[in-house]
């Protein structure tokens, strides 16, 4: 695997805040996670968010733009603050949250250069704590018609999220990543039986709701990439790696699928396509934080250890 100067470009929209962990405090927001891999694989990705006129807000401003993550569509509120998030870890390694409501993410706007920018990216990636907020949720319907390529992450944060919304999300876009337990969450909602298998309930989903594509994360059991117009599931292990937090894995995941899928200079396979977002994922999964320092050479020999590793076992078992 390498990373290399793509010619598409990509836009996230939605929350960027502090996530205050037990360690400290780090940059955080699921749609941000993203932009930061994507500009990290050589996708161009600009974010368009809202920040407060506050210091936590000029250092996250900072912060990103070091990052090498577009700032310019940054905006700047002088009512509401730079967002929080209380992060707990438990001693699984599972992570739960305490997300401030309101903050200025959650008033987002939209003028010509918003609209100029979806026009010009390849894909525009959101979730859906992004629209908890009528203003942002307004925002996000002006934008919607300009996008090429719709991703949504379901991202589930309660007491953020109503069935109603979740369900009108997903009937507007293109691809959807979840997790197991979201895709539960909407199947009940959709009345599907609990005795459906996970294949029944994406399929009646993708029926129902005109998506074409859907991920579903699995954690360390891998993911699944559902095409209804090709016919097809096909299923990716996970890495075994040493966890150290998941924090971010699911968003690295999405960004390096999403760096082979929309690629235009060679189709790239199922194949190829998960396992470049598996690797990604399991070197964050085994790294601090969600987004961690790393290149093409970190990546590379990541992999090549890896590898090395399992055809050992490989070889073990069959000797």
């Amino acid at each position: 695997m390498k990373t290399e100067k793509l010619t598409i470009k990509g836009m996230c929209f939605g929350e960027v805040l502090w996530d205050n962990l037990p360690t400290g405090r780090q940059l955080g927001g699921a749609p941000l996670n993203v932009a930061y891999h994507l500009n990290k694989l050589g996708v161009e990705t600009m974010m368009l968010t809202r920040v407060g006129q506050d210091q936590a807000g000029d250092d996250l401003v900072r912060l990103c733009a070091s990052l090498g993550i577009p700032t310019r569509l940054f905006q700047r509120d002088s009512k509401y603050p730079t967002s929080t998030v209380e992060v707990h870890i438990d001693e699984n390694r599972d992570v739960t949250y305490e997300i401030v409501f309101p903050v200025a993410w959650d008033y987002i706007a939209v003028g010509m250069q918003e609209l100029d920018a979806v026009k010009e990216a390849d894909f525009l990636v959101f979730g859906t704590l992004s629209t908890r907020n009528q203003a942002s949720y307004e925002t996000w319907k002006m934008l919607l018609p300009f996008a090429k390529f719709k991703v949504l992450d379901v991202n589930l944060r309660a007491p953020f999220y109503t069935k109603e919304r979740v369900l009108e999300l997903l009937s507007h876009v293109d691809l959807v990543k979840m997790n197991q337990e979201e895709l539960d969450m909407v199947a009940t909602w959709m009345g599907l039986s609990e005795t459906w298998t996970d294949r029944m309930k994406v399929d009646a989903i993708m029926e129902s709701c005109y998506v074409d594509e859907v991920i579903i994360t699995y954690g360390a059991r891998g993911a699944v990439y559902h095409v209804q117009s090709a016919g097809f599931s096909y299923h990716f292990p996970a890495l075994q790696v040493e966890v150290k937090d998941t924090i971010g894995s699911g968003d690295s995941f999405l960004a390096a699928f999403l760096a082979q899928r929309c690629r235009r200079d060679k189709v790239t396979s199922a194949e190829e396509m998960l396992s470049f977002a598996a690797t990604l994922s399991g070197f964050i999964t085994q790294s601090d934080g969600a987004c961690p320092a790393y290149d093409s050479t970190i990546l590379n020999r990541f992999q090549w250890i890896h590898d090395l590793k399992a055809f050992h076992i490989d070889e073990r078992a069959t000797s």
